[in-house]
């Protein structure tokens, strides 16, 4: 629909919805002229939570005239299926099982806490180790692999801290542990601010990431939300994709304060 507007000459592409619908457009809209705005009214907001948007649709349409158009990097993913564009991240692993295994029944009745539920259900399970290829450089994770280009993940909690939508990079962050309980010390972590202190995650910077199972076990991927199908995968950044409408605010030195002002930010080792 959006790339059928956009060849007749529309001039402006809004999105009234979350992240998962915010990707789909992405596919008619990426490496066109054409300006892409939220109007945040999904699930999580992650996209709209990371450039102060909100989850308030009216608070969001009454700074649409102030927001400016600004070129920014999408990444893409190219697997098994046919290649795909996102706008915040991919994740590999135990998130993505979350994603692929969630009911849409269970989502419309409880948002975001079906996720919750979701996860709590798969703390019994032991997750396959992957590799994951940085720049050219081998690296293992245990389950678990974020390639991000926002702060948040969910709307709710910190973990690639250093991402921007702004930056020409990745932030790579990759867990270690095949047991339930190194990732309830995770949990806490990303609750408390101290996640990049903590042994077992790694912190890394990238501009293409390749993720494969040399066993080739059902290892899932998901970008944005959405079930993005198996490993393996490369995860690459396709430079001046898109023009998104941003706050002014997002756009100047200091931006990066921490989503949650109970949360300090502290200088972890990386």
């Amino acid at each position: 629909m959006a790339r059928k507007a956009i060849d007749a000459g529309t001039e402006l592409i809004l999105v009234a919805g979350g992240d998962g619908t915010l990707n789909e457009v992405l596919e008619g809209v990426a490496n066109t002229s054409v300006p892409l705005g939220i109007l945040p009214a999904g699930t999580a907001n992650v996209l709209a939570t990371e450039m102060g948007l909100g989850h308030n649709i009216e608070r969001a349409a009454a700074m649409l005239p102030e927001c400016v158009a600004h070129r920014i990097a999408v990444g893409r993913l190219d697997g098994a299926s046919k290649p795909r564009y996102f706008l915040s991240m991919a994740g590999i692993g135990f998130d993505a099982h979350i994603v692929y295994n969630l009911s849409d029944s269970l989502k419309r009745l409880l948002g975001k806490g079906a996720y919750w539920v979701g996860g709590f259900s798969e703390v019994v399970r032991r997750y396959p180790e992957f590799l994951v290829e940085v720049d050219g450089v081998r690296h293992q994770a245990s389950s678990f692999a974020l390639v991000s280009r926002v702060r948040n993940y969910g709307g709710d909690f910190e973990i690639a801290r250093h991402a921007s939508l702004l930056d020409g990079c990745f932030e790579v962050v990759l867990f270690r542990g095949r047991t339930p309980l190194p990732y309830f010390k995770y949990l806490s972590g990303m609750i408390t601010g101290r996640l990049p202190e903590m042994r077992g995650v790694s912190f890394l910077s990238a501009q293409c990431v390749r993720v494969f199972d040399p066993e080739d076990r059902r290892t899932y991927i998901q970008v944005d939300g959405e079930n993005a199908g198996l490993l393996p995968a490369t995860i690459s950044l396709v430079p001046d994709a898109l023009t998104l409408l941003v706050p002014p605010a997002y756009l100047r030195p200091g931006h990066d304060e921490p989503i949650d002002p109970m949360i300090p930010r502290r200088d972890g080792v990386e």
